[in-house]
């Protein structure tokens, strides 16, 4: 996992709520267990027309030309509900989005999120309404993310404030999921395995 500082990317508007991890990723792509290959996938029955994904549906954001490269997601409320399957944020990692921003996430899907170095942005209604406004009146246009700040910042420069988790912030900074991050305390753990060993041989 590569560790977040600020990213800035062209904003895909999907003006849409209660986005499953269904929608997000259908269940008949779920048949491996690698974070990679699945953005051919993400939200394929929106993408596509057909069940084999090879006709494009033109009505949907992710389709026209101005948002192929979009790697910020500004969504509607409740995104990512549904199950709690942790392919919905390798399909979106590997699409390329970097940063989701909505009024809310399901707590499942936005641990996963974190865990799989996507930066989730939750900001009040009006607040993401004024980001859709400005999207869909310049499109095309990017937003800029900054961790450390924690802030995110509009096309037309008007910056919001959004809270975040400090371990989940940690981990995002340092490129950790929760294992990298144990294994940051290796030497203590083999020193405690050790002690113990030496005190109490019988549990060996």
């Amino acid at each position: 996992m590569q560790p977040f500082l600020t990213h800035k990317g062209i904003a895909a508007p999907l003006d849409r709520s209660n986005v499953d991890t269904d929608m997000i990723i259908p269940k008949q792509f779920l048949k491996k267990t690698e974070r990679t290959g699945f953005g051919k996938h993400v939200f394929h029955e929106l993408r596509f027309t057909d069940y084999e994904g090879t006709k494009e549906n033109p009505d949907f954001v992710l389709n026209q030309p101005v948002y192929r490269k979009a790697t910020v997601l500004l969504a509607r409320d409740n995104f990512g509900c549904g199950s709690s399957r942790e392919h919905a944020p390798w399909a979106l990692s590997d699409y390329g989005f970097k940063v989701i921003i909505a009024p809310s996430f399901a707590d499942i899907f936005y641990n996963n999120s974190l865990k799989n170095g996507i930066l989730l942005v939750r900001l009040d209604s009006k607040s993401v309404d004024e980001l859709f406004q400005e999207i869909l009146k310049s499109p095309g246009s990017q937003i800029s993310a900054d961790l450390p700040a924690q802030k995110v910042i509009s096309p037309s420069g008007k910056e919001y404030t959004f809270e975040i988790h400090a371990f989940a912030k940690d981990c995002l900074l340092k490129g950790l999921d929760h294992i990298g991050w144990t294994l940051q305390f290796s030497d203590k753990i083999d020193s405690y395995e050790q002690s113990l060993a030496a005190s109490r041989p019988w549990l060996a």
